[in-house]
């Protein structure tokens, strides 16, 4: 079942994502790789013995993941024009 603190992978993977960006990634692979790391997580850690369910809850984080970051950065870019 999907915790409350499982939550905390979103901030997980948008720090690993980072981490693999200043070590060369392409921003335009970001996306792709924070989907990734969410079904990792989803199937490996949140859902391991329900592959749907896994890959379902991994999509989520993923894409949260990465919209967390974009917003963050477009907020941050939108305030620094002011």
């Amino acid at each position: 079942m999907f915790e409350v603190y499982d939550v905390a992978l979103i901030p997980l993977i948008v720090g690993l994502v980072e981490l693999l960006k200043g070590i060369g990634l392409s921003k335009r692979w970001s996306p792709f790789v924070s989907i990734m790391f969410g079904l990792v997580a989803g199937t490996l850690y949140v859902y391991p013995k329900d592959l749907k369910g896994g890959i379902i809850v991994g999509l989520m984080l993923g894409m949260s993941a990465s919209g967390l970051y974009s917003g963050t950065k477009n907020t941050i870019e939108k305030c620094d024009e002011t």
